[in-house]
């Protein structure tokens, strides 16, 4: 039998590390954290994806894979605008030669980088990545737990209200209060989105979430209320901080809604035993959605105000800890801080608290540039550990 090809992470490198002194001999010294951009780009393979400009006769075109190495290297050095990273192009000599230009005057203008941006957030260039990078890498191997959970994504448009041209919601059939009659026969309760998302395909699902900008409502670890206006990122998140699935959704949203549509696209990837889920998840569908797959869902309870079955909890909690027993779904539950990290990461270290631009369709692609910077960061740690070299 055929052996399987290795796979190398980090090539350029790990591989041809004899070129890294000559490169500080003719550039500028490599600093660690580009060091740390090449082996993302080189992990990501953009230049599958990306077109390569036609050699015709006239002006030349602009370069686009280089345009799309350059959003990956604003992700990974968390320059807040397409002005900044401009700029640092035109200064480091290092860098724009990474991304692929040798001149100055080879870096398009900012109006050139907006126009490649959009065409980028029409493709879904850096989704249409992170999918393959993620199956490329992850489909072969049995993921322990996916963590689920949402972050808020702070925007600078204004949030979209209801309109009068807006059709109201349906309202239901109004019938009179008390007991029903002995012969009334009441009409069927209208079933929830989380409840219709069962039989619904993936793509009617991300249909039917709203995706406006608006304003959404959360409390906090200590127990105060915070407002923020833009998105919400929903991310599975698999052992690893490796991002499996990514759904931008309205802030207004809410965290079970979207359980459902990021299981299955995380269905279509990895294949996994464990759903990590916090209390926001508990509901009765989702649960049955992650039995029905084979899978186990470990959830943490919602009391929903009931202080009886809270105080049950906190009982059975009191008794197992005099005995000394711990329970097995709460050390399960306890891997679920991967999906925290993975939202920190996201906003602290590849852009997610530096979006500039407006629209849906652009957030969501800004936000995927690090996302899937990330996703190839967490690859080559847990693959090529010996290798990765770390940015002080």
């Amino acid at each position: 039998m055929a052996e399987k090809p290795q796979s190398y992470y980090g090539t350029w490198i790990n591989r041809q590390r004899s070129l890294l002194p000559g490169l500080d001999q003719e550039l500028d010294p490599l600093t660690a954290k580009l060091e740390h951009l090449i082996i993302i780009l080189d992990t990501l393979g953009l230049e599958a994806f990306v077109a390569p400009p036609s050699r015709r006769r006239g002006r030349p075109p602009d370069d686009r894979p280089a345009i799309a190495r350059s959003f990956v290297a604003k992700a990974v050095l968390t320059i807040p605008t397409t002005s900044a990273l401009i700029e640092r192009l035109q200064i480091d000599r290092a860098l724009r030669r990474i991304c692929g230009w040798e001149r100055r005057s080879d870096v398009p203008s900012e109006a050139t980088f907006s126009r490649a941006f959009a065409e980028f957030a029409a493709q879904g260039l850096p989704e249409r990545v992170h999918e393959q990078l993620v199956r490329r890498h992850l489909h072969d191997h049995i993921v322990g737990h996916i963590s689920r959970d949402a972050t808020e994504i702070e925007a600078r448009e204004k949030p979209r209200r209801r309109s009068s041209d807006d059709p109201p919601p349906p309202a239901p059939p109004k019938r009179k209060r008390g007991r029903p009659r002995k012969d009334e026969v009441l009409p069927p309760k209208p079933l929830t989105r989380i409840e219709q998302q069962r039989t619904q395909s993936l793509d009617e699902m991300r249909a039917a979430l709203p995706t406006q900008c608006d304003v959404g409502v959360k409390r906090n670890s200590k127990g105060f209320r915070e407002t923020w206006i833009g998105y919400k990122l929903h991310l599975d998140t698999a052992n690893g901080i490796v991002p499996v699935a990514a759904i931008l959704t309205a802030a207004s949203i809410h965290d079970s809604q979207v359980a459902i549509p990021l299981a299955r696209t995380s269905e279509q990837r990895v294949v996994w035993l464990y759903d990590l889920m916090d209390s926001a998840y508990d509901a009765q569908p989702i649960i049955d959605d992650c039995l029905a797959a084979g899978r186990v869902p470990v959830i943490d309870r919602n009391t929903r105000r009931d202080t009886a079955l809270k105080a049950e909890i906190a009982a059975e909690r009191a008794r197992r800890r005099l005995i000394k027993l711990p329970d097995p779904r709460d050390l399960t539950y306890n891997e679920r801080t991967t999906a925290e990290r993975a939202n920190a990461r996201i906003k602290d270290e590849f852009g997610g608290r530096h979006l500039r631009v407006r629209g849906h369709f652009k957030a969501f692609c800004h936000l995927m540039f690090g996302v899937v910077a990330l996703a190839a960061d967490s690859i080559v740690r847990l693959f090529s550990a010996r290798f990765y070299i770390h940015p002080a």
